[in-house]
């Protein structure tokens, strides 16, 4: 026994690279916690530091992408359920609180450019559900999607899927949602040329002088010069604000199979197989390590917050990511975490205002709003498409660019699902020699830290 006890040693208590390869190899059997995060203190100081005129716009740029088209669709949402407009404007406030609090706390603690915000589609979904499910049958569905979430969050069951999924058809995936944003600018400046087209001009020209992008960033020079433009052509409506507090008032949720099968079920996909994974592409794309498994958490507890004040499922929003964590935050990436922080401060200031919401939805022109939205994604289209079909397994990230791109709804089911679906099919009968070339590269690793 004596002489084998190093080797028994060895293989309870192995050294930390062994260690971490048996990890790898029994993955499956152990629950993923929620990852640690930085030090909260030094990013906090670090915000106020390094606050920039490039991030303080970069966020109000994703805030105000975020603000003002969907707001008015989860008015809309709540029109067409007939929901009485002091919990409408409920449900507007805690969606938008709860968004902006998640965002900060998730970006000071993985000093990230994560936004949380809340389903779009979902909220579509729901508009048309509401015309025949009562409204506290729908929050049990809500509160149900995020027990759910959670769950499926912290086990880390998701994360081990996500990490499966090759990254090109993840990222091939991104690249089709993100393509109509960039689409969108084009359409906005032939809609309004003076508008649309001024800021599109000022972006690429501020982008030549590198000089000045240092100290004004494009985005800022297209959101300054396009705004002052609709302001002198009378098309901004700022006069109409009027300054008043939102109330949130609890909802007493009902549950019933009806709801969950119509609403339950769907949310869950769209939060999990749609919203969430389209924040962690974005976040791979331009080069972070996303914590997964907070990721999918997050919302989840979210969710089971905004539902108690009338509110519908939270996600992490690709879209507002893709711009806090874009270059018109800044050269330095681990600075641009600054942004989402700014991102969210102005979400709970929108939340906390939520009844002048339809007003404040009106304030810009819809096309300069496009426009700044997709020139602030400029950089990551760049590096989406370039990572999604310069390397391995193209096969699949085209299918699932095609897919993403043409937007379909299949089985009530958005066009990102089935896009990863669909073309991770794909890489297993076009790209096996792809993983095979993975598979090898991985063992010759592994061989070599073991021998280390």
């Amino acid at each position: 026994m004596k002489g084998n006890s190093g080797g028994l040693k060895s293989l309870l208590f192995p050294g930390p690279v062994i260690r971490i390869n048996l990890m790898k190899r029994i993955g499956g059997a152990i629950i993923m916690p929620i990852e640690p995060g930085t030090n909260v203190r030094k990013n906090m100081r670090d915000f106020f530091l390094h606050l920039s005129p490039a991030r303080v716009g970069t966020g109000f740029v994703a805030a105000m992408f975020s603000i003002m088209g969907p707001a008015l669709i989860v008015m809309n949402a709540a029109k067409e359920g007939n929901v009485p407009l002091e919990q409408a404007i409920s449900w507007l406030f805690i969606i938008y609180v709860t968004g902006g609090v998640f965002t900060i706390i998730l970006s000071l603690r993985y000093r990230l450019p994560i936004v949380t915000a809340y389903t779009i589609p979902g909220a579509v979904l729901i508009g048309s559900a509401l015309k025949h499910i009562p409204f506290n049958e729908a929050i049990g569905a809500f509160m149900i999607t995020g027990a759910i979430v959670t769950i499926l969050g912290a086990s880390g069951l998701i994360k081990k899927a996500v990490e499966f999924l090759p990254l090109p058809v993840m990222l091939g995936m991104i690249a089709g949602v993100i393509l109509s944003f960039g689409l969108n600018v084009i359409k906005s400046v032939v809609e309004e040329p003076a508008i649309g087209g001024s800021a599109f001009a000022v972006f690429f020209l501020f982008m030549a002088m590198k000089k000045i992008s240092k100290w004004v960033p494009p985005i800022l020079g297209a959101m300054l010069v396009g705004g002052f433009i609709a302001t002198w052509m009378g098309k901004t409506n700022w006069s109409a604000l009027e300054f008043s507090l939102a109330t949130p008032i609890m909802v007493k949720p009902e549950f019933s199979f009806q709801a969950f099968f119509e609403l339950t079920i769907p949310l869950i996909v769209l939060v999990i197989g749609v919203q969430n994974i389209q924040a962690i592409g974005v976040l791979y794309a331009v080069g972070y390590k996303p914590p997964i498994n907070a990721i999918f958490t997050v919302p989840g507890i979210g969710t089971l917050l905004n539902s108690l004040f009338g509110g519908h499922p939270c996600v992490i929003a690709g879209p507002s990511t893709a711009i806090c964590s874009s270059d018109s935050a800044g050269e330095n990436k681990d600075l641009r975490y600054i942004a989402s922080v700014v991102d969210g401060l102005l979400w709970i200031s929108f939340g906390l205002m939520a009844g002048m919401a339809i007003v404040a939805a009106t304030i810009v022109p819809k096309q300069l709003l496009a426009t700044l939205g997709g020139l602030a994604m400029f950089g990551v289209f760049l590096t989406t498409f370039s990572q999604a079909f310069s390397g391995k397994f193209r096969s699949g990230a085209m299918v699932s660019f095609l897919i993403s791109a043409a937007n379909v709804t299949v089985l009530k089911v958005g066009a990102p699902f089935w896009a990863l679906i669909v073309g991770f099919i794909v890489t297993l009968l076009l790209d096996r020699d792809d993983y095979t070339l993975i598979k090898n590269r991985s063992d010759r690793e592994d061989e070599e830290q073991i021998a280390v």
